[in-house]
């Protein structure tokens, strides 16, 4: 079983994520410590995690996923920057 930690900024104003929140909570043992920040425990991988939350928001969303029960992690829209930082850690 892994522990999985979800973040996203949500770039679309006024726009309803419900999709998203049904969706996180559909992996039944769940936590949201912070408004956008989710903690999962499931079978699935922080890239399959990151991949089926793909189908629940925008292009211009950003999402961040990262397995904290090991060294993988998954993310979509991060800066350079970020990213760089991540593979200097892992």
């Amino acid at each position: 079983m892994n522990t999985i930690l979800i973040s996203y900024d949500l770039r679309t104003p006024g726009k309803n994520y419900m999709t998203l929140w049904m969706h996180l909570r559909s992996y039944e043992n769940f936590a949201r410590p912070l408004e956008s920040v989710w903690l999962i425990r499931t079978v699935y991988n922080a890239e399959q995690v990151r991949n089926s939350a793909l189908n629940h928001i925008d292009q211009n969303d950003k999402i961040f996923v990262v397995d904290v029960t090991s060294r993988f992690s998954a993310w979509k829209n991060l800066t350079v920057e970020v990213v760089r930082w991540i593979g200097s850690i892992l």
